[in-house]
């Protein structure tokens, strides 16, 4: 493909919108680690019967030279055409284009699904705007081992294409639960058997103290006493609520949760951006799950 203005290059195009990705159902993966990700579950997906990932997939000559592993993957699809520079640049959502893009079907799923397959480690994200920042909390869930992310309603589109390219691949690899109130994660997830803790710089719990007391109960010691010694046990199966970048948690997300925990800063910082709180909290909880 040499054209930039070819009617199926603006098409690709279009889906750097919300309301074409909405409509089509489908959404862009650009560059070589997303769109790696995309052809390996595409590929598990198309080994197994099951519906493929990639519906489009576009690729310069370099690009496949450089990546052989993604090129033997792109054409395993049968979907893959060679484009140029000019015409991966107009489709692409990237000022800078890394030479291959894929249109993907969306991989969400709906919360029962989830919670039906008794999951240990959730991570909901109650009003997260940036994309960065929720592209981030998946890629830290997706590397401490959770089970899913849940994005509110009032959340950012994951789909989004700075989102997806803020997941490096991640969005690949954990199921995604969209458009699901605060209200119902939490009543859902304790049906389930899983604890609510609220990420709230003024918790009541401490992040710390709580990771000393599954270290000791793991170690047979005598557990750490003090103001909210043995409220939760970190090893057990747990839903994080973390809130908005400028507001945290409101009044009524913290409500739905069994605790509230903060994680202690040791510096002058006042607070830590939600994508780090989140790295932190989703790893104490992976942490003590894993040897407990």
């Amino acid at each position: 493909m040499t054209n930039p203005r070819a009617d199926r290059v603006r098409d690709v195009a279009k889906l750097a919108g919300r309301s074409a990705r909405a409509r089509r159902r489908q959404f862009l993966a650009e560059g070589p680690q997303a769109v790696r990700e995309a052809l390996r579950l595409d590929a598990t997906r198309r080994g197994s019967g099951s519906e493929p990932v990639v519906d489009e997939l576009y690729a310069s000559e370099a690009c496949l030279e450089r990546y052989p592993e993604i090129a033997d993957l792109a054409e395993a699809t049968g979907r893959l055409r060679r484009a140029d520079d000019a015409v991966l640049a107009a489709m692409a959502d990237t000022v800078n284009p890394q030479g291959i893009v894929a249109v993907c079907r969306m991989l969400d799923v709906p919360l029962g699904d989830v919670l039906g397959r008794r999951p240990r480690l959730l991570a909901a994200m109650c009003r997260v705007q940036d994309p960065g920042n929720a592209g981030t909390i998946l890629r830290a869930a997706d590397s401490a081992g959770a089970d899913a992310v849940v994005l509110t309603a009032s959340s950012v589109d994951i789909y989004n294409p700075k989102a997806v390219r803020s997941t490096a691949g991640s969005l690949f690899h954990v199921p995604v639960v969209l458009g699901v109130t605060a209200e119902e994660l939490a009543g859902a997830a304790r049906s389930a058997g899983l604890g609510i803790l609220a990420a709230d710089g003024e918790g009541t719990l401490d992040l710390d103290a709580l990771q000393d007391e599954s270290a000791a109960r793991r170690a047979g010691a005598a557990a750490p006493t003090g103001a909210g010694a043995g409220a939760y046990r970190l090893e057990d199966p747990t839903a994080w609520l973390f809130g908005n970048e400028a507001q945290g948690l409101d009044d009524a997300e913290k409500a739905l949760a069994d605790h509230r925990v903060a994680v202690p800063l040791y510096g002058a910082a006042e607070s830590l951006n939600v994508g780090t709180a989140a790295t932190v909290c989703l790893y104490a909880s992976a942490r003590s799950q894993r040897r407990s």
